[in-house]
């Protein structure tokens, strides 16, 4: 199966599950730092379907932030659309990406996904249900592929990752590393920056993982819905 098709499919599975949740979960706080999970569902949509030229917008308002620029979009629509109508919208562009959806690498795509599903799915203390091949995929990503919004790679440099509910493992650098085991979820979640994830992580290389961690920043407003 193609990654497209791997992320089509897994695109399928989450609207499922999303489709469960109420009004007062997705106003809920994410595991994404700032975002309730109506933001992330938002997010999503905007990946899959905003012009190139509005992003260019956004990042001449922000400075050239695109952190900052990214937030604010995802808060802007989350703030002016019911959930029921992203998750509708997220399902027509899940099978026909258009805008940036069409430009960006199929598996840093899925990992997107995988990942801020993740942060809605942890934040309501629900158990990942994402196939292990879909999380090996994203993992694969994470320690292989450079990628300019989320240093992964960089996390995983000089560390044997080893996945403790599935057979995946990782390592990269000579001689005896230092170790972080985990659930595959959970290693893909830290190694996105999600400091909520190394609470489930143990070895003797936690410590130089959680010193690469994204320092927190205060929490912006949250929106208005």
């Amino acid at each position: 199966m193609s990654t497209s098709d791997l992320r089509r499919h897994n695109d399928e599975r989450f609207t499922d599950l999303a489709a469960g949740l109420t009004d007062r979960e997705w106003a809920q706080p994410s595991r994404c730092d700032g975002w309730t999970n109506q933001d992330v569902l938002a997010h999503l949509v905007i990946g899959l379907t905003i012009p190139l030229h509005q992003v260019f917008r956004a990042l001449v308002r922000h400075g050239g932030s695109f952190d900052q620029a990214n937030a604010t979009l995802a808060r802007d629509l989350a703030a002016r659309t019911t959930p029921a109508d992203l998750l509708a919208e997220f399902t027509r562009a899940s099978r026909k990406p258009r805008g940036i959806g069409r430009l960006f690498p199929p598996r840093l795509l899925l990992g997107d996904h995988v990942i801020h599903e993740l942060d809605i799915t942890t934040a309501l203390h629900r158990e990942p249900a994402i196939p292990p091949d879909v999380l090996a995929a994203v993992l694969n990503t994470e320690v292989h592929i450079p990628n300019p919004f989320i240093p992964a790679r960089a996390r995983a440099a000089g560390l044997h990752l080893h996945a403790d509910d599935m057979p995946w493992e990782h390592t990269r650098g000579p001689g005896r590393l230092p170790t972080v085991t985990a659930s595959a979820a959970d290693l893909a979640s830290a190694l996105a920056g999600r400091q909520e994830a190394l609470l489930r992580c143990h070895g003797d290389g936690l410590a130089v993982l959680r010193q690469r961690m994204p320092h927190r920043r205060p929490a912006p407003p949250k929106s208005r819905h």
